[in-house]
């Protein structure tokens, strides 16, 4: 066994080499995200090419946004409890093993039996595909706490920067890859190779190394799903909670894209050449090269920061996107939408980058996992019951309204003539919703108030009561990891601690008097 460290070295050590630790561990996790998207994206392209089922495709996708958003709260308990490497490594084995189990199915049955949807083993086989690709998203909810860890504060939305550049990267690759993969290697090939990749993430995880001590919330046990610490958490800085619900928000407006921008796009880029129809080959590489834009709005997050204030520079982001969204289909241009996509991607990184570094600023580091986990919970939610709610409005109300004598002289002199006009419509009020919610977002209490606790917060050094080891069972210390000021006003269980013990920690209630004084805490 090691000596002890004090408090003041561990924080010092975690900060000085800290940063290239994050590097290591958020490369491991972009090559694990990667392998998981790749087979996802493939298997959702291998199962509409063979079976022609819309129904299938929209079942699967529509199960993985559930279950992300079911198991958001479970991943940030476990986050919480137990050491950040374990709960890779864990997310790891068990991804391995689903892909596992399924190349296991694939040599049993014949392809034909894995098709049929009316049988039991295409539903198996797809969901044991399905649950490995959701228990990998652990990993991520590990990575955000991570830059707490590891990362110093006034770095951390850069790094958050660097991880929107990560997950811009995966979607590149898996657009354009997996469509490669499944027509020219098949099905059976895509999963060996996703296997094999799993494989090599997981040893290179192994040889990582994350100093931290025993997590406080490990020492008793705790349900399964920690609602009510979730819930303390958020409450116990004030105005988060208003920030996860207008995220939320955010991302219903997000469905209205998601359920919409494919069709848009497939009859936008539709391409006939000698008889041959090209759709959905052209609009994947429109979408691989305009998902560059999530490598340079990330890049520049992790260039620039996000200012003194994330919040106020996420609304004006968030304003931006509700009037790109507004103009973006206004004519039929094939260019316009491209370019228009493409600044879109660029601008969600920012967005998302920001929520993750207020956060880490203001929740204490012992929490941060369940507060993830809520946030991901709600937002995972947000955009499929959007989705599955504006699909069918615009199929059955507003798109047979555009093409018909009415809605062209009502809305012609703003849309113009052309394909989709009706999704066009539905862009445009979406977009303009964005626009008055991130607006009046200035206004509200809970933005004065996040905002003065995110100017006031500092780092500090906080003693946990557990004892302390590294990964490799040598202890490291007396369990100081670094915290923010208002992880030393609360604990886990929502009780105040002594002001007097925590130097630097701001009470409450002089920082919301402070911020209904100050209209722009983050100027």
């Amino acid at each position: 066994m090691s000596a002890p460290q004090p408090p003041e070295a561990l924080v010092a050590d975690a900060v000085e080499g800290g940063q290239r630790t994050f590097l290591a561990v958020l490369i491991n996790t972009a090559a694990a995200n990667v392998t998981t998207s790749f087979l996802w994206f493939a298997l959702t392209f291998w199962v509409y090419l063979e079976t022609r089922s819309v129904l299938a495709t929209g079942i699967v996708g529509g199960a993985y946004m559930l279950l992300l958003a079911i198991f958001a709260m479970v991943f940030g308990s476990l986050v919480d409890r137990h050491r950040k490497h374990r709960v890779m490594v864990f997310s790891g084995v068990v991804t391995l093993g689903a892909f596992l189990l399924a190349g296991a199915l694939w040599i049993a049955f014949p392809e034909a039996a894995l098709l049929d949807l009316g049988g039991p083993w295409f539903w198996l086989f797809s969901g044991i595909i399905l649950g490995g690709a959701v228990i990998e998203n652990l990993r991520n909810i590990a990575l955000s706490t991570t830059v707490t860890l590891l990362v110093p504060v006034e770095r951390h939305a850069n790094a958050n920067g660097l991880v929107g550049t990560v997950q811009g990267l995966a979607f590149v690759v898996t657009s354009v890859f997996s469509g490669l993969s499944v027509g020219f290697l098949g099905m059976g090939w895509t999963l060996a190779i996703a296997v094999g990749l799993t494989i090599v993430a997981l040893v290179h995880l192994l040889t990582i190394r994350i100093p931290e001590p025993r997590p406080a919330a490990g020492v008793e046990r705790g349900p399964l799903v920690d609602l009510g610490g979730a819930v303390r958490a958020v409450r116990a800085a004030p105005g988060l909670f208003a920030l996860i619900v207008f995220s939320t928000f955010n991302n219903l407006i997000g469905g209205v894209y998601m359920a919409l921008m494919d069709p848009y796009g497939l009859e936008l880029f539709r391409i006939e050449i000698d008889g041959r129809v090209y759709d959905a080959e052209v609009w994947g590489v429109v979408l691989a090269v305009t998902a560059t834009g999530f490598i340079i709005g990330g890049g520049l997050v992790a260039k620039f920061g996000l200012g003194k204030n994330p919040i106020r520079t996420m609304l004006w982001i968030v304003i931006a996107m509700g009037a790109l969204g507004a103009v973006f289909t206004l004519r039929d241009w094939w260019w316009l939408y491209a370019i228009g996509i493409w600044v879109y991607m660029a601008l969600i990184p920012p967005v998302e980058a920001a929520e993750q570094t207020v956060i880490q600023k203001v929740v204490p580091f012992t929490t941060q996992g369940r507060v993830f986990g809520f946030a991901a919970a709600f937002e995972s939610a947000a955009a499929p019951i959007t989705s599955f709610l504006i699909a069918p409005i615009a199929q059955f109300v507003v798109i047979p309204y555009m093409e018909g004598a009415d809605g062209r002289a009502t809305w012609g002199w703003l849309l113009g003539d052309g394909q989709s006009r009706g999704i066009a419509l539905v862009f445009v009020m979406a977009g303009l919703v964005m626009v008055v919610v991130g607006v009046l977002a200035f206004f509200t209490r809970s933005y004065r108030v996040l905002s003065a606790q995110y100017r006031s917060a500092a780092v500090t050094g906080d003693v946990d009561a557990a004892p302390a080891a590294s990964d490799d069972g040598d202890a490291v210390g007396a369990g100081a990891v670094p915290v923010t000021a208002s992880a030393a006003a609360a604990v886990p269980d929502g009780s105040r601690r002594d002001d007097a013990a925590t130097p630097g920690a701001s009470d409450r209630e002089s920082t919301e008097r402070g911020a209904a004084r100050d209209p722009d805490p983050g100027g």
